[in-house]
């Protein structure tokens, strides 16, 4: 299985693996009261996100609940980033997501996965890093997949799948997205 320096690889039953249950029990537990809170409950939304991930966020963070993740402590936040209603965020790869970053409903960031293989496909945990730069518009059903970079002032259209890197000031959509134009002021 090939495997570079930004990628995770956590077999099944290994004391990673049990680490790993461990931390999405404890997200899960805490998904669940801040899937309680509404939206005007930004206070007590961004008290329980801090402690999911292990950092104080920002006053200007924005969450809408509901929101779901495997992890949390693997989750970075810049300041003024909004997430709306029912996203989901698997970390286990690492997810930096830079300031002013907007996401919308229904997006799915996903570090982790299994191998291809079928003789290997229950048997590892496979996670890569996701970085979410400055001024990123991600739009309604987008799915980000492991490994990937979203560009500095990009936008990602609803309902795209990015499996690659989208540079720095593109509208990328489509399934897989592709670059549909430069964007810019």
């Amino acid at each position: 299985m090939a495997n570079d320096d930004r990628t995770k690889v956590i077999p099944r039953g290994t004391p990673e693996s049990a680490a790993m249950l461990a931390n999405i029990k404890r997200a899960m537990a805490i998904t669940a009261n801040l899937n309680r809170l509404t939206f005007n409950d930004a206070a007590e939304v961004r008290a329980l996100f801090s402690d999911l991930i292990g950092k104080k966020v920002d006053d200007s963070f924005l969450l809408v609940p509901p929101f779901y993740t495997t992890g949390g402590t693997d989750i970075s936040v810049g300041r003024n980033v909004f997430v709306n209603q029912n996203c989901t965020f698997y970390d286990l790869g690492g997810l930096d997501i830079a300031d002013d970053v907007m996401i919308g409903p229904n997006v799915s960031i996903i570090t982790s996965g299994h191998p291809i293989e079928p003789s290997q496909r229950s048997a590892f945990v496979v996670a890569k890093p996701i970085v979410i730069e400055r001024n990123v518009w991600i739009a309604a059903n987008a799915t980000i997949i492991g490994g990937v970079t979203v560009g500095e002032n990009s936008v990602v259209a609803a309902g795209s799948v990015v499996t690659r890197d989208v540079p720095p000031n593109a509208l990328v959509g489509g399934n897989p997205a592709k670059v549909i134009r430069s964007i810019g002021d």
